[in-house]
């Protein structure tokens, strides 16, 4: 377990990043060992062979040279060394070593050829791996000056190893690029499924069809499958809603009439009230049950939306404000849902306290609606039963009010449709504060 779970940290976030790390990660490690083992059995030793032999030419000669240091003796050595050694050999009277040291990219290289002339050679000896393409300068300090040999350097190195390396990146270039493209493509459908749910939850239209391997395909089918099942559940709930509000205002309606044709006294007062009060549940009822299914998706500016609602408010009361920090915010959605949401939070605001505040502001990818009150508040341990459908708390804000439970939980209904949420908090007025975060389009 201990395992399984340091491995989940250090693993990549993402399926495309972890499918191509269980594909790539294989093929690197096997082309660094078969590379070790390539360096090591066979360019290493075939290299340290060929720069024994060339060492070993490289001490012949120049002991040849020392042994009799006449011009005749060296132009013959010349001779010999070109023709039978391949090497390049030339006389610098009265010079010395040079003292710069100039490394190989490929260490192995010098490390190599250093130890081979240090067994083959008693003078003081220098050399130069990097300077030419094609050649090894090779110096020997003589009392003369300096013996200068230039060695072809598939003499002293064995010359596969380059081509070996190059061959080995460009096959695993290859093989990544195809890993790349191949899971890109097995990745996409599930990609467009979790879209395709995201804009389901946010009550859009989805446009989708199976694709991909056939656990994919297996997956958007059922996922279809219950987009249609709960398409129709919503429309079943919705016709049933409507069929039962519209039959029940036709026997509310014959009682209002009856009741107002009636003597007015009391009890007539209070029968009205409750035929009034039964018809406002009703309509609360009605609009739960709708959801956000019956309207369509718009872009919305929800500056304009939050002012008209401010403008509304105001012509009922006039102890609100409105605070907005001027920035543009769109969001794809249903307007008159959202409105009806604003509308929902701000008669709640008006109806627990007497000064009330509005805010919108622009963060990040989302926009924030804000209504907050100075009235009794909530306590916050309540805050989640407020937001559950038909939920009356028996506390001094829900005291001889109208309603049946269904306000917050349609405003949270709402925006989670949206890809939003609903959250309640204390205000700094003394009440309660309502936030709505809507993401942007």
């Amino acid at each position: 377990m201990k395992f399984n779970l340091s491995l989940s940290k250090i693993s990549p976030p993402g399926l495309f990043a972890r499918s191509l790390l269980i594909i790539v990660l294989p093929i690197m490690i096997m082309q660094v060992v078969v590379t070790y083992l390539f360096f090591d059995i066979h360019w290493s030793r075939v290299s340290r062979s060929l720069s024994e032999f060339t060492a070993s030419d490289i001490s012949y000669i120049t002991n040849q040279y020392i042994a009799n240091p006449s011009e005749a003796n060296f132009e013959h050595l010349k001779s010999d060394a070109s023709k039978h050694f391949r090497l390049s050999v030339a006389l610098r009277p009265g010079e010395k070593l040079p003292q710069s040291v100039r490394k190989a990219k490929i260490a192995a290289y010098d490390r190599t050829l250093n130890r081979a002339l240090s067994q083959q050679l008693s003078y003081d000896y220098w050399f130069d791996t990097t300077r030419y393409p094609d050649y090894v300068d090779i110096r020997v300090q003589v009392p003369e000056g300096v013996l200068r040999y230039l060695a072809y350097r598939d003499r002293v190195f064995a010359s596969s190893g380059g081509l070996f390396i190059t061959w080995l990146l460009g096959a695993t270039l290859i093989l990544a690029t195809i890993s790349v493209l191949f899971i890109r493509n097995q990745i996409k459908p599930m990609e467009r499924l979790a879209e395709a749910a995201e804009e389901f939850g946010k009550g859009k239209t989805v446009n989708l069809r199976p694709h991909g391997s056939r656990e994919v395909r297996n997956a958007t089918r059922a996922f279809l499958e219950m987009r249609n099942r709960i398409q129709r559940h919503i429309e079943q709930r919705t016709h049933i809603l409507a069929g039962v509000s519209h039959d029940l205002r036709t026997p509310i309606t014959r009682l209002k009439l009856e009741l107002a044709m009636m003597p007015q006294d009391e009890n007539i007062k209070a029968a009205q009230s409750d035929l009034k009060q039964m018809e406002e549940m009703l309509e609360e009822y009605l609009d739960f049950a709708k959801g956000e299914w019956a309207n369509t998706n718009e872009y919305i500016d929800i500056y304009k939306l939050a002012a008209g609602a401010y403008h509304d408010a105001r012509r009922i009361n006039n102890n609100i404000t409105i605070e907005t920090d001027g920035n543009e915010a769109i969001v794809t959605g249903k307007a008159t849902s959202i409105k009806r949401c604003f509308d929902n939070l701000i008669s709640n605001a008006l109806q627990y306290g007497n000064n009330v505040k509005l805010g919108v502001r622009s963060e990040g990818n989302f926009v924030f609606f804000m209504v907050e009150d100075d009235g009794p508040g909530l306590k916050p341990e309540e805050y989640d039963k407020a937001l559950n459908p038909f939920s009356r708390l028996d506390e001094a804000r829900n005291q001889n009010k109208k309603g049946v439970g269904l306000g917050l939980a349609i405003v949270r209904d709402v925006a989670r449709s949206h890809g939003g949420e609903l959250q309640l908090a204390p205000s700094d007025m003394g009440g309660l504060k309502a936030i709505i975060r809507l993401p942007k389009s």
